[in-house]
């Protein structure tokens, strides 16, 4: 893990310069960096050993967010984003909980489940009896598909079984998958079992999968920051702190505004995801389907005041690995745990949950305060600036008059990089 995640002035410093922060801090080689990050960190050959019928690959931006402490460590992390202002405000965030003791988080053990889908049931409140008077039989029977994971403390841990209707029952395989995401072992051992377990019900064998919703592997985080951390130039910390809680309750009451509270939260755990090689639609289609489990679509981070303080607390299940898949081959995912230096998947998943924490605080304060458009469009004015054909050092001063003029448009940007071509073109003839 990083000696400190607070470097100053970070976003100041060239591209190179930063590499060589990084590595300062968390002990990567910055050339070891720049190979694993420049040009996407694969290979076409390699991108045609992953999926099916490769053209070549398709570069997303890798960043880090600063400021992140969990569980009293730091860590400098890795992130990988299209979305302007999503890595700026989740480090702002992160360094105003810093400054209050940082983010607590705990992890529930590795726990997946295998699905074995039990069909035409004849007599569906006996067969979910003899499945569970069954479970050490079937628990054993994973195990034997398993052997590996067995080895390192992992394996088959229970058997349960639910009545779906009267001609259909499910089969749950709990499976302790130790780092891995576990994807293909919990498939492995749906498979392995379907038969046996369609024998004890006395049924068809129907699907045999893993589910996302992985609510036995759920991690937590919680942060407390005092209200005088999120004054702003406008408003008093105390009323941005009320704004903060009423966004929440709106979130709460609300399953159109959840979605939009949720989906915030996400930018910043599906950016960890991604930048770690992990499965991020399996991530989003846990975290959304645990958003409604009580039949009602809630928002996954909830703030209360306390006092003259804001509390907020993330839930959500979190299936994400740190051995096996992408991980084997991809340079850059490996790079970024090592830049992580995390030394478990409950490690993993406690630090991509902050960064989610961060970045609803980050959108709720914007959201109570200035509003959510002023910092993300400044930011999303450079996009806009090279889309115009601004290049070099005319970016940064065609996104500065756009934001000025507050006309950040593609139109915008091609007047204002026409004024400046100008102007340094007037500056030349004089020179010369």
């Amino acid at each position: 893990m990083a000696t400190t995640s607070r470097l100053p002035g970070f976003y100041k410093v060239t591209v190179q310069e930063r590499r060589a922060l990084v590595g300062d801090v968390t002990g990567a080689d910055p050339v070891d960096i720049e190979s694993a990050v420049d040009a996407g960190g694969l290979d076409a050959d390699t991108a045609d050993k992953f999926v099916e019928n490769v053209l070549g690959t398709y570069a997303l931006p890798y960043a880090v967010a600063l400021n992140v402490r969990v569980n009293g460590h730091d860590h400098v992390v890795p992130m990988v984003i299209e979305e302007p202002s999503v890595v700026a405000a989740a480090s702002n965030a992160a360094k105003i909980v810093r400054s209050s003791g940082g983010f607590l988080a705990e992890a529930d053990p590795p726990l997946m489940i295998a699905q074995v889908q039990l069909r035409d049931v004849s007599d569906a409140s006996g067969a979910v009896a003899r499945i569970r008077a069954h479970a050490e039989e079937i628990v054993g029977l994973a195990n034997q598909a398993l052997g590996g994971l067995v080895a390192r403390g992992g394996g088959a841990r229970n058997v349960e079984a639910r009545w779906l209707a009267d001609d259909m029952v499910v089969a749950h395989v709990i499976i302790d998958c130790r780092d891995a995401m576990g994807a293909n072992l919990v498939n492995g051992v749906a498979e392995a079992v379907a038969d046996r377990v369609a024998a004890i019900a006395g049924a068809k064998v129907g699907l045999r999968i893993l589910s996302n919703l992985c609510d036995r592997r759920c991690v937590r985080v919680r942060c407390r920051v005092p209200a005088e951390a999120l004054a702003t130039e406008e408003m008093s910390g105390i009323d941005v702190v009320d704004g903060i809680v009423n966004a929440s309750r709106f979130a709460e009451l609300d399953p159109y505004r959840a979605a939009t509270h949720n989906k915030g939260i996400m930018n910043g755990i599906d950016a960890v995801v991604i930048a770690t090689g992990n499965d991020w639609r399996a991530v989003e289609a846990g975290a959304h389907a645990y958003a409604a489990r009580s039949g009602r679509y809630q928002p996954l981070a909830v703030w209360r005041r306390n006092g003259s303080s804001i509390e907020g607390c993330l839930e959500l299940p979190l299936a994400l690995g740190t051995v096996g898949g992408t991980l084997r081959v991809h340079p850059t995912a490996r790079l970024s745990l090592r830049m992580l230096g995390v030394r478990d998947a409950q490690g993993l998943a406690s630090i991509a949950a902050a960064v989610g924490l961060a970045s609803n605080l980050a959108a709720v304060r914007a959201l109570a305060s200035d509003g959510i458009q002023r910092g993300h469009m400044g930011l999303h004015a450079r996009a806009v600036a090279l889309a115009a054909g601004a290049a070099g050092h005319l970016v940064e001063k065609v996104a500065a008059m756009i934001v000025e003029a507050r006309d950040i448009t593609l139109d915008g940007a091609r007047k204002a990089l026409s004024v400046l071509a100008a102007e340094e073109g007037n500056a030349l003839g004089v020179a010369d």
